[in-house]
């Protein structure tokens, strides 16, 4: 798996742990910045590694920034990007079983090191379960169609 990641300042530091753990479970990282801690602008980030995603360059995004809420909300304006802001693992898991999910957001002032670390192995480690949930993603999709 190819897997974006891009950060703003709040997240720098973690972005770093987190592409440890994508490349310690075998994937392939794609860095989209930022690179240190002066301050930036998310949207400047997240949209290229979100578009990244809907493109199919890569196979899932993990985005972070202070508190995950303005990453998820650029990813969620790129067409063909389901983006999640998981603050626990059971909301990594669902994102991925049930809502076909492709992006992570994180808030690196709300988590740990070692939550992040758990939460980012449970995301890409999950598999979509279709079934059920497949109506709500084609719904999702014919909604995306009107404005792509």
């Amino acid at each position: 798996m190819k897997v974006a990641i891009a950060s703003d300042h709040r997240g720098f530091a973690m972005k770093h742990v987190v592409m440890d753990v994508v490349r310690r479970m075998g994937h392939e990282v794609q860095d989209f910045g930022c690179d240190g801690t002066a301050s930036v602008d998310y949207p400047d980030y997240a949209a290229p590694a979100a578009r990244a995603v809907a493109n199919g360059q890569c196979d899932a995004a993990i985005l972070l920034d202070g508190s995950g809420i303005g990453m998820t909300i650029v990813a969620n304006k790129v067409c063909g990007v389901r983006a999640a802001l998981a603050h626990d693992e059971m909301m990594a898991r669902r994102a991925r079983e049930h809502n076909h999910c492709n992006a992570l957001c994180l808030g690196a002032d709300l988590l740990s090191e070692s939550q992040i670390r758990t939460i980012v192995q449970i995301f890409l480690s999950t598999e979509y379960q279709p079934g059920r949930h497949e109506r709500r993603i084609a719904k999702i999709r014919k909604l995306e169609a009107g404005q792509c």
